[in-house]
């Protein structure tokens, strides 16, 4: 969002974009799986692995220190889809901390969750193409790290800063059925959808772009079962754009809070529909930085020019980008749905003969492993305090109200909320949805009042921060 000050008897109006000023690093790596991988991740899907790469997978990273020689915050974006098993999550970012003495609030590895990538699940060794699994994440992990200290051996002083703007991309994807009571999982015309687009650029003091930051809530599901190639998606083309603009700084796309929204024209096999979506969200990102202030400057109202009319004159001043950079972690508890045992689950896999279906219950079931069997279970939430911005971030699937509450509550501050990073879990929809028949609801173990209740934690945390 963009600061505006509102003209005040004891102050002069002003115009600034939220920023930090500290040590920046940046790089990007290429963590593309071998074609024949396993990556079914589509129930109708008719194949079992990719026969080619429509565009690399990524690993861009993004490190913040305080001064030289600081303990970092690293920020990595991967062009991944989901986890399917806690402990590969695990696997890999425990091994990511431990090799750069990280502590867990110091650490996001946030996917953009592109649907066409590998399956990371080491249980689907079996599976066609399975058996090539372990050893990318083993790759995987490697690559995260070379990758963190390839930015950090990179960083100089500069600023990051944010601005907000709009694109047409996401549109609501909850459809009524108009021939049964079930909601699908589609374009839905007739409801409104968070359109907001948040862009960070980085910039050193010698002025030169460093990196560029995408925020947007939108499913990566473009390409969907009829899809048999290695793809971010959309967010392909999308850095490919900003990355040609600024002379190869790396973009990080950020995940927003799209448990609800998606593009307009996805589930093809038709890889230049997702191209052509990139490109729509990319020129809107350029858009969006085409219109920021010079790096570190703020408008300040200059006095008023008489003229035909009485005129507001503005100047530009070096601005004072805050300097606080903060890591927080907590335990966020959240209900949990009735759902199966692990027994139940595993009797109904063994008679399952249908694809689809057994599909689903092998998803369940590994969601009822990593939620326990309680009554409710405890998620983690992150909130970094970035200058006068606050990145929030947690493994799930939230739907976008989590976003425009808060940036509702906190208007001056760019709030960047990220889906899916540090794990995965389910859906957290809004509690009158659990009325309906929706995928969401039934593919989540998390009961009504999951999402109310992670706004309220997040609102109530940043409030204290800020107190």
């Amino acid at each position: 969002m963009d600061t505006e000050n509102a003209a005040v008897a004891d102050r002069v109006p002003t115009y600034a974009h939220p920023g930090f000023r500290g040590i920046i690093g940046a790089a990007q790596a290429d963590i593309t799986p071998p074609t024949g991988i396993y990556s079914r991740n589509w129930g109708a899907a008719q194949h079992d692995t990719a026969d080619s790469v429509h565009r690399p997978l990524t690993c861009t990273v993004l490190t913040l220190q305080a001064e030289s020689n600081a303990a970092p915050l690293a920020l990595v974006s991967l062009d991944l889809g989901w986890w399917r098993s806690y402990k590969d999550e695990w696997y890999v970012r425990k091994y990511v901390l431990e090799n750069l003495g990280l502590s867990a609030s110091q650490l996001l590895l946030s996917f953009t969750h592109t649907h066409a990538g590998p399956v990371l699940c080491r249980d689907d060794a079996g599976k066609p193409g399975g058996a090539l699994i372990a050893t990318y994440l083993d790759t995987l992990r490697d690559t995260v790290v070379d990758t963190i200290n390839t930015a950090l051996s990179q960083a100089v002083p500069g600023i990051l800063e944010w601005r907000a703007g709009t694109c047409g991309l996401a549109r609501h994807r909850d459809l009524p059925d108009p021939d049964s009571e079930r909601v699908l999982l589609g374009f839905d015309p007739s409801t409104p959808a968070d359109q907001t687009l948040l862009v960070g650029r980085a910039t050193s003091n010698a002025g030169a772009v460093l990196a560029t930051l995408v925020n947007y809530a939108c499913h990566p599901t473009t390409l969907a079962h009829e899809n048999t190639t290695l793809s971010p998606d959309f967010v392909g083309a999308t850095r490919e754009i900003l990355q040609k603009q600024f002379g190869g700084a790396p973009c990080l796309f950020l995940q927003g809070a799209s448990g609800e929204l998606a593009p307009r024209r996805q589930y093809t096999g038709d890889t230049e529909v997702a191209d052509a979506n990139g490109r729509e969200l990319g020129y809107s990102a350029l858009s969006v930085l085409a219109g920021m202030n010079p790096a570190g400057v703020v408008q300040v109202y200059a006095g008023a020019v008489e003229s035909g009319a009485t005129l507001a004159t503005w100047a530009d001043k070096n601005g004072n980008p805050g300097t606080r950079l903060k890591a927080h972690q907590m335990d966020v508890e959240l209900p949990l749905q009735e759902m199966p045992s692990l027994s139940a689950l595993d009797a109904l896999i063994a008679g399952c003969t249908d694809r689809v279906t057994s599909e689903r219950l092998g998803r369940k079931r590994r969601i009822r492993e990593a939620v326990g069997d309680g009554k409710s279970t405890h998620m983690p939430l992150w909130l970094w305090e970035v200058g006068d911005a606050i990145l929030i971030a947690h493994p799930n699937e939230a739907y976008s109200a989590l976003q425009t509450t808060l940036r509702a509550r906190f208007p001056e501050k760019a709030i960047i909320v990220m889906n899916v990073t540090n794990g995965h879990f389910g859906y957290l929809p809004p509690a009158d949805l659990y009325e309906h028949e929706v995928y969401s609801v039934w593919q989540s173990p998390f009961g009504a009042g999951c999402l109310e209740h992670l706004i309220e934690t997040a609102e109530h945390r940043i409030l204290t921060l800020l107190s």
